[in-house]
């Protein structure tokens, strides 16, 4: 069934509420926005400065860093200790854990970030999950669309699995590791601790403590002009 426990640990957010264990792990993202409607409560625990944007609809928890020049529309929820960078747009139903980093000309829409993420470099999250620990290099994006608009289905070695998403990037497990410029397509689930070579297109599901090579054939020629 792919449930939450096969790529999560529950106990590394204060949302757990989210991820029923009867469901798939995806079902979380169609509860993002009723269950922020429900509970969140605008309040700035940690300082603002100037040049930074603060939507209405947005609770930042005590230790946060926002640098001057991020943009949180909301409605989002940040826990402690986080670092929001110079840059960072994030925008629509937005949860995220403590101790993350969510860096420069980073954007994020719709997805749910466990604590001690690192998202820190020119990265795109929409309608994803990232686990505990998961990292993500510089360059990633996680496509959350497909060209032509579809159900997102999950690519499995019996039969695409069904959704119901029209909008769903990825499941990045625990301690999994993404490498630079590469792009996770729609409907990928990626395991706990597996790892993604950088330059790397993946669709599907990547198993537990896997590692995804990606090799490019290069050819060095004498310049003759």
């Amino acid at each position: 069934m792919h449930a939450p426990a096969d790529f999560l640990d529950l106990n590394h957010t204060q949302h757990s509420i989210l991820f029923p264990a009867n469901e798939p792990v995806w079902a979380a993202l169609t509860k993002i926005v009723s269950y922020l409607d429900f509970r969140l409560q605008r309040e700035m625990r940690c300082s603002i400065p100037q040049g930074a944007f603060i939507g209405e609809d947005v609770f930042i928890d005590e230790g946060t860093t926002i640098e001057p020049g991020a943009v949180i529309k909301g409605p989002a929820w940040i826990g402690k200790n986080c670092m929001i960078r110079a840059g960072c747009y994030i925008r629509e139903n937005v949860i995220v854990g403590n101790a993350c980093v969510l860096g420069n000309s980073c954007e994020f829409k719709n997805c749910v970030i466990f604590d001690h993420c690192e998202v820190p470099h020119y990265n795109y999250v929409g309608d994803s999950v990232l686990g505990y620990k998961a990292h993500l290099g510089a360059g990633v994006v996680l496509s959350n669309v497909r060209l032509d608009r579809g159900e997102v289905t999950i690519a499995d070695s019996k039969k695409p699995i069904s959704t119901g998403l029209r909008k769903f990037g990825a499941i990045i497990g625990d301690h999994a590791e993404i490498g630079c410029n590469s792009v996770i397509n729609p409907g990928s689930l990626i395991g706990r601790r597996s790892i993604i070579y950088p330059l790397s297109s993946f669709s599907g599901i990547l198993p537990n403590d896997s590692i995804l090579k990606t090799r490019q054939q290069q050819v060095i020629v004498k310049r003759t002009v």
